[in-house]
C-alpha cells in the first residue's frame, strides 16, 4: 500500500489531492445531473440529444487548443486553476437555479455545457502539468495515477449519489451541491500559494515573436518527433471517440433496454467506476507505463465493450461494465504518464493539451455519431461501436511493438 500511495508522502501533493477528491465527487454530481434531465425530461428519451451536449463539452478542448497550451507553459498554473474554479462553479450555479426555477431548457443546458468546455480546456492541462509542478520527477508516475484514482473514487461515489438526491430533492439541487464543492480545491491552490514559490508555480516559455501559432506547431512538431507518442496519441484518439462515450450509451441502455430510472443510471456509471479504480490502483502499483502494458490495456477496452453489448441481463452488463472502466483507466492513466514521461519540462503544457485534446476532443466527435447509432440500430450498438474502435487501436499497438522488435 506505501508504494501505491507513495506520493501522498509529499505535503504539497497530499493538499492538493484532497481538494481534488472533493471537487472530482461534485463534478460526478452535476455529469450524472446533467445527462439524465437531457434523456428523461428536455428531450424525447433521446440519446443524440445526450451526444450533442457532450459534443458541446468537449469540442472546445480541440477548438482551444492553440491557445490552452501555450497559456498553461506561459503563466502562473495555480493562478489559471483559481480562475477555472471559480467560473466552474459560477457555471454549476446559473444552471442549478435554471432548473430550479423551471425554466430550464435543452438550449440552456447546451450553451452552459459549451462555456463549462471552454473553461475546462484550460482547467485540464493546467492541473495535467501542475502535479509536476508539485511533485518530483520519481513521484509523477505515481502522482498521476493518484489523480486518476481520485477521479474515479468520484466517479464511484458521485452518481450513486447524484441518482439517489435526483429521485429525492430534484437536479437542481445536485447542481448547487456541485458549486459549492469547489470551495475545498481553492482552499487548497490558496494554501499552496505560500508552500511554492513561483520559480515551482510557472514554467516560462520565451515566444518571441512568433506568437501563438508557432509554440502551437511546436507541440505537434514534438510529439511527431517520437514514433512512440504518435501511435501513443493515434490509439487514445480511437479508444476515446467511441469507447469514452458512457454517457451516451449508458443513459440509452438504461432508458430503452433495462427500462431503469436515475438511481439505475447513476448504479451503472458506478459500477463501471469500481473497475476504473481497480485500474488506477494496478497502474500506480507500476512504476513505469510499457507500450505492451497499454496495447495489453486497449485489448481489454476491445473485448469487455463487445461482450457488454452482447449482454441479456442487467447484472452481467454490469460485470461487463467493471472490466471495461478496469481496462479504459489502465489505458487512458499509462498513455498519459507515457507521454508526460516523455515530454521535456518546457514543452508539458504544450503536449498535454494535445493528449487532453486529443482525448476529450475525439470523446466530443464520437458522442454524436454514438447517439445516433444508439437511437437508429439499438443501444447495443452504441456500445459495441467502443469495441470495434479499439481493435483498431490494438492493430496500432501491435504493429509498433513489432517494428520495435525488429529494429
Amino acid at each position: 500500500m506505501s508504494k501505491t500511495f507513495r506520493s501522498l508522502s509529499n505535503p504539497n501533493y497530499r493538499l492538493w489531492f484532497t481538494g481534488a477528491v472533493i471537487s472530482n465527487i461534485g463534478t460526478w454530481l452535476q455529469r450524472t445531473a446533467q445527462d439524465w434531465i437531457v434523456i428523461s425530461e428536455l428531450s424525447d428519451k433521446n440519446a443524440s440529444a445526450v451526444g450533442l451536449v457532450v459534443f458541446l463539452q468537449f469540442a472546445p478542448q480541440i477548438l482551444l487548443l492553440p491557445i490552452t497550451g501555450w497559456t498553461v507553459d506561459k503563466f502562473n498554473r495555480r493562478k489559471i486553476l483559481m480562475v477555472t474554479q471559480v467560473l466552474m462553479a459560477i457555471l454549476a450555479l446559473v444552471l442549478g437555479l435554471l432548473i430550479l426555477s423551471n425554466t430550464v431548457a435543452l438550449w440552456q443546458v447546451c450553451v452552459c455545457a459549451f462555456l463549462l468546455g471552454c473553461v475546462a480546456a484550460f482547467d485540464a492541462p493546467a492541473r495535467q502539468s501542475f502535479v509536476s509542478d508539485i511533485v518530483n520527477e520519481k513521484e509523477l508516475s505515481n502522482a498521476v495515477s493518484l489523480n486518476s484514482l481520485s477521479f474515479n473514487t468520484a466517479r464511484l461515489i458521485g452518481p450513486a449519489i447524484a441518482g439517489v438526491l435526483i429521485s429525492w430533492i430534484g437536479a437542481g439541487w445536485v447542481f448547487l451541491l456541485n458549486a459549492v464543492s469547489f470551495i475545498p480545491m481553492l482552499t487548497s491552490l490558496y494554501r499552496l500559494r505560500s508552500r511554492l514559490s513561483e520559480k515551482e508555480n510557472v514554467v516560462k516559455v520565451d515566444v518571441g515573436g512568433a506568437g501563438f501559432a508557432s509554440n502551437f506547431f511546436d507541440g505537434f512538431r514534438y510529439v511527431a518527433k517520437s514514433r512512440k507518442m504518435t501511435t501513443v496519441a493515434l490509439m487514445t484518439f480511437l479508444i476515446c471517440s467511441f469507447g469514452m462515450n458512457f454517457a451516451v450509451y449508458l443513459s440509452s441502455m438504461t432508458v430503452h433496454v433495462f427500462k431503469g430510472h436515475s438511481d439505475q443510471y447513476g448504479f451503472l456509471i458506478s459500477t463501471m467506476a469500481i473497475g476504473s479504480m481497480t485500474g488506477a490502483i494496478i497502474t500506480a502499483r507500476r512504476i513505469q507505463p510499457t507500450m505492451l502494458f497499454i496495447t495489453i490495456a486497449a485489448s481489454g477496452v476491445a473485448i469487455s465493450s463487445i461482450v457488454a453489448a452482447y449482454c441479456t441481463s442487467f447484472y452481467g452488463f454490469c460485470v461487463a461494465l467493471v472490466f471495461l472502466g478496469l481496462s479504459l483507466q489502465a489505458f487512458n492513466t499509462s498513455s498519459n504518464t507515457l507521454m508526460q514521461l516523455s515530454t521535456e519540462r518546457h514543452y508539458r503544457g504544450r503536449v498535454m493539451a494535445i493528449v487532453i485534446a486529443t482525448a476529450l476532443g475525439s470523446t466530443a466527435l464520437g458522442g454524436p455519431v454514438v447517439g445516433a447509432v444508439a437511437d437508429w440500430l439499438g443501444p447495443r450498438w452504441g456500445v459495441g461501436i467502443g469495441g470495434l474502435s479499439a481493435l483498431i487501436a490494438v492493430a496500432l499497438g501491435v504493429r509498433y511493438l513489432r517494428e520495435k522488435a525488429t529494429s
